[in-house]
């Protein structure tokens, strides 16, 4: 069976990812589980200056999640619009952080906190962020101490002005991990 020409050039539409046509920054995965969220960006001529981290404290015997979502600060470029703020999925658990921002410029490149599989114990994933601002400031969220910091992304030189995160669901009665893995917009 042959299909016309026409009738390929309406599906391609449908068949292309819904990602924005802008270079995306990100650090190896962390792990196959968890559903992608929809990606979030900032409003024209905005670019991120700030971010604040949905965090779930230690739970001592409970089970911890750590990093439940991120948010984005947005700014104009001109400085003559009010902030905003964009967030992708998250998980159910914890409370925002106050949020961090460059002095100067906006952020540019981030890196992240991963722990380790920790086999039969309690599995948490991502712990915490540092992002770098176009001024070479750094910053660091107020997350949980587990794990080490993975490298650094590649660098958006206008700007990060977007966000897709990757969130498990809840697990019922199993280990739940919430937030594992995240990408940012150019």
């Amino acid at each position: 069976m042959f299909l016309p020409l026409s009738f390929l050039f309406l599906l391609l539409p449908a068949l292309s990812p819904a990602t924005p046509d802008v270079p995306v920054i990100d650090v190896p995965n962390v792990g196959p589980w968890g559903a992608w969220g929809n990606i979030q960006m900032c409003p024209q001529d905005y670019v991120a200056t700030g971010f604040a981290l949905k965090i779930q404290e230690n739970q001592g015997y409970g089970d911890d999640t750590a990093v439940n979502g991120i948010r984005l600060y947005c700014c104009p470029l001109n400085g003559n619009a009010p902030q905003t703020s964009i967030t992708s999925s998250e998980g159910p658990w914890g409370i925002w952080t106050a949020p961090i921002f460059c002095s100067n410029g906006y952020l540019v490149s981030f890196s992240r906190t991963v722990e380790p599989p920790q086999g039969s114990g309690d599995e948490t994933t991502v712990n915490n962020f540092k992002f770098n601002c176009s001024s070479g400031q750094e910053l660091e969220g107020v997350g949980l101490p587990w794990g080490s910091y993975r490298p650094q992304s590649a660098s958006c030189p206008l700007g990060i002005c977007g966000i897709r995160t990757k969130v498990e669901e809840d697990q019922r009665s199993g280990d739940d991990t919430t937030l594992k893995d995240a990408k940012f917009y150019c």
